[in-house]
């Protein structure tokens, strides 16, 4: 898989913070970025190795995404899923947007699940969906935003190696 390096954007730092909906995501956890789109680590992962990619621009659901904003968002979704299999060395993932609270969305920013999947994983296969509906409703097993860093840098410096 090919990273056109004249459509990415300069990674932020750690003066920079994403506004993801209320949430705030610190610079340093994005792993890839475009002037539109933003790669990060997940707060509450359901597997190793789930992120999330979402539109810079904070928009509550697909639908108010311009044409130029869902097609970055995508190209961006298909690169993150390609590294993701080749760092993790699966040959498989789930890609997943919860569209609105009764889907399953609880932050009001438009999001796109990357998870891994592994032989065994759960149970039923579909259960992931129940777990990503229910992941960020437990209080525990939330990662610190240092956690978050240092993940974020590994894959950074992943990200050449691979694409």
């Amino acid at each position: 898989m090919e990273i056109k390096r004249g459509k990415s954007a300069e990674l932020p730092g750690e003066d920079f913070v994403f506004s993801f909906g209320p949430a705030k995501v610190p610079g340093l956890s994005i792993f890839y970025k475009t002037p539109l789109t933003v790669a990060f680590v997940n707060k509450k992962p359901v597997v190793e190795g789930h992120f999330l990619v979402s539109p810079v621009r904070s928009v509550e659901k697909l639908g108010g995404l311009t044409e130029e904003e869902v097609t970055d968002l995508f190209k961006v979704v298909q690169k993150v899923e390609g590294f993701v299999q080749k760092y993790y060395g699966v040959d498989s993932s789930t890609v997943s947007i919860q569209n609105g609270p009764l889907a399953g969305q609880s932050i009001p920013h438009v999001h796109v699940h990357i998870l891994p999947r592994r032989e065994g994983d759960f149970a039923e296969n579909d259960d992931i969906y129940k777990e990503l509906q229910e992941h960020d409703k437990v209080k525990t097993g939330w990662r610190t935003e240092e956690e978050m860093v240092a993940e974020a840098r590994l894959l950074r410096e992943a990200w050449v190696k691979y694409n």
